[in-house]
């Protein structure tokens, strides 16, 4: 059930940006690590799910966002987490961190099982308000993740576009990049308009990716 949430007035600080930090700021604890749909946690409040390229920098994000040096494990293999991670807080929200697509180092019929998982993930979670896709800054969404992109459509699940690594961008160019991104999604039925640009670096654009969030919780109910 959703429900309607105010807006700020135009000018005015975002009101979700304290209830994100807050949100964030809770006591979040790993729940499970599902390899099939049978080995999936019951629904349980409202999830989210992160997806993206191997190496985009998925485990740094999560870390960065619940403000948790180590909640998610980072890897310099592309392709190591070959699971549905899952990540709580509290009953209401949960994080669902999916496995890396395009170059995992594994063996074919391997790949082909994750994606039938992730397929059926994606069109079975009845609780699942929100897939952000991850997109390396520096590259832009390539074709692996227009792939990823057209499932979610067909899928019909609601997603948003996060650019990670944004610090090693040069600040005159990023406009242009996010004015790309989101230049290929504009026609796309289930994207979210909005582009995040986030550094798990330097935190920039975590606020507002937290916020963001924490106004879906609120529309979901």
């Amino acid at each position: 059930m959703t429900h309607s949430v105010p807006e700020a007035a135009p000018g005015a600080p975002d009101p979700f940006l304290e209830a994100g930090r807050l949100l964030f700021a809770g006591d979040w604890q790993f729940v499970t690590a599902a390899p099939t749909i049978e080995a999936l946690p019951p629904m349980h409040g409202m999830e989210i799910a992160l997806a993206g390229r191997s190496n985009v920098g998925k485990s740094s994000l999560v870390n960065a966002l619940t403000g948790r040096k180590a909640l998610a494990r980072t890897s310099v293999t592309p392709g190591r987490t070959q699971e549905l991670i899952f990540f709580r807080v509290g009953p209401e929200l949960s994080l669902v961190d999916m496995p890396g697509y395009g170059f995992a180092k594994a063996p074919k019929e391997k790949v082909e099982a994750w994606t039938r998982t992730i397929r059926a993930y994606l069109r079975g979670r009845v609780n699942l308000a929100r897939v952000f896709v991850l997109i390396d800054s520096r590259h832009g969404i390539k074709p692996v993740d227009e792939e990823i992109l057209d499932l979610l459509d067909t899928a019909a699940v609601s997603y948003a576009i996060v650019l990670t690594k944004t610090d090693q961008v040069k600040p005159s160019a990023l406009p242009g990049v996010i004015a790309g991104v989101e230049e290929k999604i504009r026609r796309r039925p289930a994207a979210f308009p909005m582009v995040f640009p986030t550094s798990s670096e330097t935190g920039a654009g975590f606020p507002e990716l937290r916020a963001a969030v924490a106004r879906l919780l609120a529309e979901q109910g």
